[in-house]
């Protein structure tokens, strides 16, 4: 097995988050591919039974559910149509998920989630004691996000992202996207036909961003490769590799140890908990604009202090996350110590002119460094 394939193997990955995709898992009549599924869950249970720990991230629910309620545009007509469309879909999908994994010796169990549950501190915490106590029993966890209550503003919107973000949650150390394309080219081959495969990503920087196209090949999904490379940032921040392999093969968690094909994002090192948990979120408060020396000093290592902060965005409160921004985009990630009335009062000040402006003796930063990490 190759090296970059072997990280996802149970020896070296004792926790493996699998995300299965709209297009694989429902037919064009909107009927769950059971014999693929079966094929697909073989795969698992050979790695469960090896000692790997397995989660489930599934899509399917919006398009079983408008099959059976005769909705246009596979349910996404409206936000409405996705909701009903998953609350039916839903119940179908978890159905099929509990008998073939308890005719292969395996209990289920289903965890749906919204954007606000993985975002918000408490609930990932909580999340995450769910997540390891099911593990702990030997069930396989089957999430989906709960579409069914998520609105247009505050959801993953697909479930690439959804994956990374469980995978933190479930301190796994590999997320394997199974997709409708195999993997990451230099350019959408199906419209360049010098696209170049690319097999292994140590460092997703700007280049790899700009290879993304955001389409949805089968028009069934909400997610595109722009996604993926949002959910493989996510991972590789908490420390989890992450691989983007076909689905459209029998057996494609077994073709992928045997032939290696697929692109694989290699995480260099996992941060710690609260650091991971604000690396990966998708949502923030405000904003803090920065200048450049501010900005060294965040690559230095050091906290963000008021004397380098230009200006404030955003309503938020002291412990709420929000983003830092140079002119050149978001650098870093934090928790507020002051909220944005403080804030803006601060900013530009030095320290021994502080207590003056607020009326108390000041914090030492606008955000710490234990509480910040940079993007």
């Amino acid at each position: 097995m190759e090296p970059r394939v072997a990280r996802f193997a149970p020896a070296a990955c004792s926790r493996l988050v699998v995300k299965i995709g709209s297009a694989l898992l429902v037919d064009g009549d909107g009927k769950v591919r059971r014999d693929w599924l079966a094929g697909v869950l073989d795969d698992l249970v050979e790695r469960h039974r090896a000692g790997q720990g397995i989660v489930i991230v599934s899509s399917g629910a919006i398009a079983l559910g408008a099959r059976r309620l005769g909705l246009p545009k596979g349910g996404r007509a409206s936000l409405e149509d996705a909701q009903a469309a998953a609350a039916t879909g839903q119940i179908a999908l978890s159905q099929v998920y509990a008998e073939l994994l308890h005719e292969r010796g395996l209990t289920a169990a289903q965890m749906l989630v919204t954007l606000d549950d993985l975002e918000d501190r408490r609930r990932f915490l909580n999340a995450s004691a769910t997540l390891e106590r099911l593990l702990s029993l030997g069930v396989v966890p089957v999430l989906n996000e709960n579409d069914s209550v998520a609105t247009a503003e505050i959801r993953f919107g697909d479930n690439d992202r959804l994956a990374a973000r469980v995978a933190q949650a479930a301190g796994a150390g590999g997320v394997l996207l199974l997709s409708d394309v195999d993997g990451l080219y230099t350019a959408n081959p199906a419209s360049d036909p010098n696209a170049t495969f690319i097999e292994t990503v140590e460092k997703l920087d700007a280049r790899i961003e700009a290879m993304a196209d955001a389409r949805s090949a089968s028009g069934l999904g909400s997610g595109g490769m722009v996604a993926k490379l949002q959910a493989a940032k996510i991972a590789n921040a908490a420390g989890a590799h992450l691989a983007i392999l076909s689905g459209k093969v029998d057996h494609p968690l077994a073709r992928f140890a045997e032939t290696g094909r697929g692109t694989v994002f290699v995480a260099s090192g996992g941060a710690r908990a609260k650091k991971a948990w604000l690396a990966g979120r998708l949502t923030a408060k405000g904003r803090l604009s920065i200048d450049a020396g501010a900005a060294k000093a965040l690559r230095d290592g050091r906290s963000l202090l008021a004397a380098g902060v230009t200006a404030v965005a955003g309503r938020f409160e002291r412990g709420d996350v929000i983003e830092v921004w140079t002119d050149d985009g978001a650098v870093a990630r934090g928790l507020a110590a002051y909220s944005n009335d403080e804030a803006a009062r601060l900013a530009g000040t030095r320290n021994d002119a502080q207590e003056v402006i607020l009326g108390y003796a000041p914090r030492s930063a606008m955000i710490h460094r234990d509480h910040l990490v940079l993007l």
